[in-house]
């Protein structure tokens, strides 16, 4: 055992005023620094298109309309969980930070999961709004008000906060008095309570079939929307005006398709993949809050005539 993990190991008290050691990537310690450089500089793209997204839907009037206030959501959301997960984690790999405080862990583990779960909510509301524009055209601008909007944001972010905060809860009521390693580089909710020298079955519980019900939920839904708008899609008299119905759905099933596809298959890993090593579910779930957050505005500002044609003005401005 590493001489900085040894104090650790020792029998602690039962209160949860000690902090929690995070090991990073075991058996990648000497490819730390390394390994630290590309997730830097994907998480530098992540902030970077994020606030330009975010700066564009601002100041262009022209994208105040429903789905780029969903899509400026999702940015806020993404710069969220990246932020919560990434500068730990490179001052683990670069600092050898590796001491997490009890509120700290907490805080991360609230921060992380809410995010996963109103990512998902925000998807879900995009897909209602394809649903309109291409279902519903006409009554596009009647059906989703400025008071429908801010209904269905207060009510998916309140959901995700209700889901989750329990979570936190689940896990102040455990004592850990064994060891206060995690083997991670930032505090996940079952990786926590793993830890506690006390039955974890309500924890594995909650913090499995919740959360995941909720995001099946959301799918089904997803794949309801998509089904009616491909129904609608064919029904439309020319091959020109299927095209455009699709093209305003490209980004959005291509932002669908990099967060639950990795999401799956990160939880079928862990359920089935017994012969995966530790260090790549742990590689994988580093990758999954930093890549998704960085390619979601790529997409949107590479398959959205508006906020690509606004991102060509705003640079081309910027160098005359």
């Amino acid at each position: 055992v590493p001489s900085w993990s040894a104090m650790v190991l020792l029998n602690l008290s039962s209160d949860n005023a000690g902090p929690f050691i995070l090991v990073g990537i075991p058996g990648l310690e000497q490819a730390h620094v390394w390994i630290g450089i590309p997730f830097c500089v994907i998480y530098i793209v992540a902030i970077v298109g994020n606030c330009i997204l975010l700066y564009l839907i601002l100041v262009e009037r022209s994208l105040h309309e429903p789905m780029f206030f969903f899509l400026s959501m999702l940015a806020i959301t993404d710069l969220t969980l990246s932020t919560v997960g990434v500068p730990k984690t490179l001052s683990i790999f670069w600092l050898g930070a590796r001491e997490i405080t009890f509120p700290g862990c907490l805080a991360q583990v609230f921060f992380l999961h809410y995010s996963f779960v109103l990512d998902s909510a925000i998807l879900m509301a995009m897909a209602f709004d394809r649903y309109v524009a291409i279902c519903s055209p006409l009554r596009y601008n009647t059906i989703l008000t400025p008071k429908t909007i801010i209904k269905i944001v207060v009510g998916i972010s309140f959901r995700s906060f209700c889901i989750i905060l329990p979570v936190v809860f689940l896990l102040t009521r455990l004592p850990f008095c064994r060891t206060r390693i995690i083997p991670h580089t930032y505090c996940e909710h079952i990786g926590v309570a793993r830890l506690a020298c006390a039955d974890i079955s309500i924890n594995i519980w909650y913090g499995f079939c919740v959360p995941i019900m909720t995001v099946i939920s959301d799918v089904i839904l997803i794949a309801v929307s998509y089904t009616l708008i491909l129904c609608a899609v064919f029904r439309l008299p020319s091959q020109e005006a299927r095209q455009k119905a699709l093209g305003t759905c490209g980004s959005h099933v291509c932002v669908i398709l990099m967060f639950y596809t990795p999401a799956f298959f990160s939880i079928l890993a862990h359920r089935f993949g017994h012969n995966v090593s530790h260090a790549f579910h742990i590689m994988f779930a580093n990758l999954y809050i930093v890549i998704p957050p960085a390619l979601n505005p790529i997409v949107y500002g590479v398959k959205t005539k508006q906020i690509r044609e606004k991102v060509t003005i705003l640079f081309c401005t910027k160098r005359t």
